[in-house]
């Protein structure tokens, strides 16, 4: 039991294979070691075994706040998905922004803990301190958006005000391996394939009714004056700043132009590093234009609203409304959000630059719940695949109105390559033995950030914990917006120790759980005042980067156990040295690859782990109780530890 500031000391364990739900509170110790949300989600899992089948049923789902979540704190209205991952084979935590997380801790509780499987159909009720469940079979086939009409009739609550809903779509249901869990119909916890999972358990929906209970800070003085820095910081940064900053004005699509402009934007399935690129590249070939999908090319032509998240001054969300044709039918769509890295995977990585026809997809991946940067990825696969003859009858680069057609037909997996592509890359180079088209670490596709110009960004993709992903570590923080300084980004040295110190930052900054784009503002100092003030703690900025770093460091053992080592930690052969199929980077970055052993080698000394394998002397120095003899030791050899 914890008596800790910002928790209710209640979470639910919801076994869905009998239908019982037993109530239990947070373990202090581990409430202080592993702060909230994803690390104690993280932990749970972990506690849970590595050896489950990521689509068993003794697969944990763990729903979890942090300390800040629902509070005054600003953007504080995440929550985290904590599971093994059906897409990686690892730990994988994805969070969500919108209302749920906060409407969750207004209705009593810290996190939900599902176990098991349902035999039919269900969804969770989530009121005044309990759960129910409910049948859903009427609910299943429907995709996100009728699910959430449907439910908001059902439970007898007003959307947006009192109710949330966390749902699955086609997509969960019929086992994409990148499948998403879906709130306030547009706002995904994306990455890793929680939404499989989901649909793994016969589990619908969990919808959230609340009334705005918003927890008290045990130590109101010292959150204030947190609170009151970090509003002033948020307003002063030319990213966050309300109404005038990038991110408020644009949205994440701020990055579309940043990146083209310094060849940092991966182009026809990463063999290019620019639009640009691409097109002096062949002047003959039908060529594209990232400008037509940038943020000021949105705000300008298609913006209808700009909807904020709990707590949130900045509102990144871009909402949009488009009217296009497709096949000679005439759709009409209104959705949030016109993200960056969905613009991108469905944009100019795969050769189109359509910008209401990414709406429309964008819109599509929301209400059949598959993520939109692994679905574009699979759609500019096969399209490489396709020009390579791995295919017979394949899909061509920006062929738009078809890859509308197969964002349906992978959420339903109808047909031979839509079911092929729903199974993620690594399913996909397998089955069509097409290695040299993959563009992902450990099974997860790469983000909109090009590694042959931002080497922070390679060896962060490629250290992820669960697979590749930009915001396990923000260096393009540092390397494109001189966020806390400005680097060289295409200088290898010094990349690996960036990378670890953004990894714990954002473990912190997750297990918050807190939005990530206030760390383009607040330091490591607002961090520490606002959850001293809200726990009542009295902790120090060391401390609390130490938390951060336990966290990252549970993960990877977790992957560890699974199997996962050193050999692990890779990029795509096209943007490393040495690799013949690398494809050095071009326009300002001409001739540019990787330099990933090097900063790989720097990387685990500056971690202390051997081969990527972390050992019983950083198990004991991070005070993390898994059992005697289960890591390494620091002269051992390099295996992968044994569960």
């Amino acid at each position: 039991m914890t008596d800790l500031g910002g928790f209710h000391d209640h979470v639910a364990r919801v076994d869905l294979t009998d239908g019982s739900v037993d109530y239990e509170g947070i373990d202090q110790e581990d409430a202080e070691k592993y702060i909230g949300a994803r690390g104690l989600g993280v932990k749970y899992v972990f506690d849970n075994g590595p050896d489950v089948d990521p689509m068993g049923p003794d697969n944990l789902l763990a729903f979890m706040n942090g300390p800040l979540t629902g509070t005054q704190t600003t953007m504080s209205g995440r929550i985290a998905v904590c599971t093994k991952s059906p897409l990686t084979g690892t730990v994988t935590d994805s969070h969500h922004g919108g209302w749920s997380g906060a409407r969750l801790k207004w209705a009593g509780f810290d996190g939900l803990l599902f176990e098991g499987q349902a035999e039919d159909p269900v969804y969770a009720v989530v009121e005044d301190g309990e759960v129910e469940l409910r049948d859903a079979s009427h609910l299943w086939g429907s995709g996100v958006h009728d699910t959430r009409d449907e439910l908001e009739a059902e439970v007898d609550g007003s959307y947006g005000k009192n109710l949330s809903m966390m749902a699955i779509g086609q997509g969960g249901e019929n086992g994409v391996k990148y499948a998403c869990i879906v709130n306030e119909d547009d706002r995904a916890s994306g990455r890793g394939g929680t939404g499989a999972v989901m649909g793994s358990k016969n589990l619908k929906a969990v919808v959230v009714k609340s009334t705005t209970k918003m927890p008290k800070p045990a130590d109101s003085e010292t959150f204030k004056e947190g609170h009151k820095q970090a509003m002033e910081v948020i307003q002063e940064s030319e990213v966050t700043a309300p109404n005038e900053g990038g991110l408020s004005l644009y949205g994440t699509n701020v990055l579309m132009n940043a990146t083209e402009e310094m060849s940092g934007l991966p182009t026809r399935n990463g063999r290019y590093t620019s639009t640009q690129d691409e097109a002096d590249a062949d002047p003959d070939d039908p060529n594209i234009d990232s400008e037509n999908v940038s943020g000021e090319n949105v705000r300008e032509n298609i913006l209808v609203d700009e909807p904020t998240c709990h707590s949130c001054p900045v509102a990144c969300k871009k909402e949009v409304e488009v009217d296009v044709e497709h096949k000679g039918e005439d759709m009409n769509v209104r959705m949030e959000s016109y993200e960056y890295e969905s613009a991108w995977a469905l944009g100019p990585n795969s050769m189109n630059d359509d910008r209401d026809k990414i709406a429309v997809m964008i819109d599509q991946c929301n209400d059949y719940g598959i993520d939109t940067i692994d679905t574009g990825n699979m759609l500019a696969m096969a399209m490489e695949a396709s020009e390579k003859g791995y295919i017979d009858e394949g899909i061509e680069w920006g062929d738009v109105d078809e890859m509308i057609d197969m964002v349906e037909r992978i959420a339903h997996r109808e047909g031979d390559l839509a079911d092929v592509l729903a199974e993620g890359a690594s399913g996909v180079a397998d089955a069509l033995d097409a290695h040299d088209c993959r563009l992902d670490v450990k099974g997860q596709t790469m983000a909109a950030y090009d590694p042959r110009c931002m080497k922070g960004m390679g060896i962060a993709y490629a250290t992820s914990n669960r697979g590749a992903c930009h915001l396990r570590a923000y260096t393009p923080a540092a390397e494109i917006l001189g966020i806390p300084e400005k680097v060289d980004p295409v200088e290898w040295e010094g990349k690996a120790e960036l990378s670890a110190t953004f990894q714990d930052m954002h473990a912190i900054s997750d297990s918050f759980d807190i939005c990530k784009f206030n760390a383009f503002a607040e330091g490591i100092e607002e961090y520490v005042m606002q959850y001293n003030g809200m726990t009542g703690r009295d902790v120090g900025e060391e401390e609390l980067m130490r938390a951060g770093e336990r966290v990252w460091n549970l993960e990877r053992y977790y992957n560890n156990l699974a199997g996962f080592d050193g050999a692990d930690d890779s990029l795509p052969d096209r943007f490393v040295e040495g690799h013949e199929d690398a494809v050095p980077g071009q326009g300002g970055v001409e001739g540019s690859l990787v330099e990933l052993d090097r900063m790989k080698d720097a990387y685990y000394e500056h971690r202390g782990w051997v081969d990527g394998v972390v050992t019983d002397e950083k198990l004991d120095e991070l005070d993390i109780d898994v059992g005697p003899g289960t890591g390494v030791s620091a002269g051992d050899s390099p295996a992968p530890a044994d569960d």
